[in-house]
């Protein structure tokens, strides 16, 4: 297999007519490469787009209240309600694999008027009531002091943490932040930290005005009492909230005599469901890049094996010699895939090499012109260039098996009387 003599042979072959070997190989370069450009290019947009979902728990859902469309138990459709409180411990005592259950209050929203002064500089941001566990369903990076904790919680402490960009509106550069105070709606509250969100949708700069106080602060500060706005509910790993969410739900039409197919009552956004659709749309694209792919590296796999048929048909005579000095028809076929596999293999290999450079200059340019919405980082790892290679192997295969089959066919009798 790998005697000197054989692969000076195969050199010989293929060397033997220059021009009809590259174009030939070229086909199965393109092939190899529009593949691995194919799973680049998904896997840049799968990148992008778990980067603008950022690191948030995608296991998580967003509930609130809205208008109840049936009647039932005497309360009449049309009716507004709200969360409360005991809501939110007969969740976390009744429906199990629940991780976080985090009640919130919430002011200002789009387009809200000024709801916050320093000095002479007012701003409009939202405002959440929140318990610490909000930050491990949103997570952020806080870039000084710290965030709300259970004694913020328990006391009932005015005490409030911004964002860089509610810092940049109501300071001034290198003015300090921790130990001062903000007016919101009024009241007092004293900044203990600052804290900054990785996120790179559209909403990121929005993302960085916001304002977070304890949840019992902001009830007794805006006379909330035990109202809850909204809830984060996020389930724990291996159990989808999408499947437990129905259970939330009945608590909430029970608690407040909504009834049983009221569909239309309780809003809610399930993050794990979307999420999930969007690990689809990515299984989706890595289908559809290897089928165009495989596709276009057939065509060239079919011309390679149409060009070994025509070089066996030009060594006819030499392999009826070969047979009639005792090569056998193993012999032949292994001479004729070698070639065959050995052609596919090195453009292949090229594809893959310059396949790699194109994607290294892109994510160098990239880098350049920084970030790119729901497009990061495209590449490909170990597992498909190993893919790749094997399908190189069984192209080459396939290719010289029928030029090989053809060729012990030939008697070598036969072969000896070809011009």
């Amino acid at each position: 297999m790998f005697s000197r003599d054989r692969w000076s042979e195969i050199l010989e072959v293929l060397t033997s007519n220059w021009l009809r070997t590259i174009l030939t190989a070229f086909g199965v370069f393109w092939g190899i490469f529009i593949l691995i450009l194919l799973l680049a290019a998904g896997k840049g947009l799968e990148n992008g787009i778990r980067q603008d979902f950022g690191d948030i728990a995608s296991n998580t859902m967003f509930m609130w209240t809205r208008t109840v469309s049936k009647s039932y138990q005497g309360m009449a459709k049309g009716r507004r309600y709200s969360y409360n409180t005991v809501d939110v411990e007969d969740i976390r005592q009744n429906v199990a694999n629940l991780r976080y259950v985090s009640p919130r209050n919430q002011l200002g929203g789009f387009n809200g008027s000024n709801n916050v002064i320093r000095g002479l500089n007012t701003g409009a941001f939202d405002v959440y009531g929140d318990y610490p566990e909000i930050i491990k369903q949103e997570p952020m990076d806080i870039t000084s002091g710290r965030f709300i904790n259970y004694n913020d919680i328990n006391e009932k402490r005015k005490i409030a943490i911004i964002g860089e960009g509610v810092k940049t509106s109501l300071y001034d550069k290198g003015e300090k932040v921790i130990g001062t105070y903000i007016k919101i709606q009024g009241v007092n509250f004293m900044v203990i930290g600052t804290y900054k969100k990785k996120t790179s949708g559209g909403n990121g700069e929005e993302n960085q005005k916001q304002i977070y106080i304890p949840f019992t602060s902001f009830s007794q500060a805006f006379n909330r009492g035990d109202k809850v706005g909204w809830m984060a509910i996020t389930a724990e790993d291996g159990t989808p909230i999408t499947k437990i969410k129905s259970k939330i739900f009945d608590i909430i039409k029970k608690n407040h005599k909504i009834h049983p197919k009221d569909e239309r009552a309780i809003g809610f956004f399930d993050l794990y469901q979307e999420f999930s659709k969007v690990e689809n749309l990515f299984v989706a694209l890595k289908v559809i890049a290897y089928f165009v792919g495989i596709l276009v590296l057939l065509s060239g796999v079919i011309g390679v094996s149409n060009i070994m048929l025509i070089v066996v048909k030009e060594r006819t005579k030499e392999i009826g010699i070969r047979r009639a000095l005792g090569a056998t028809p193993k012999n032949i076929r292994s001479q004729i895939l070698t070639e065959s596999v050995f052609l596919i293999i090195i453009s292949g290999m090229a594809g893959i090499v310059f396949g790699a450079l194109l994607i290294y200059v892109l994510n160098y340019v990239l880098d350049l012109s920084g970030p790119v919405d729901m497009f990061a980082n495209p590449s490909v790892g170990l597992t498909v260039v190993t893919v790749a290679l094997l399908i190189l192997l069984i192209s080459g295969l396939l290719a010289g098996l029928i030029p090989a089959q053809t060729a012990i066919k030939l008697k070598p009798v036969e072969a000896l009387r070809s011009v």
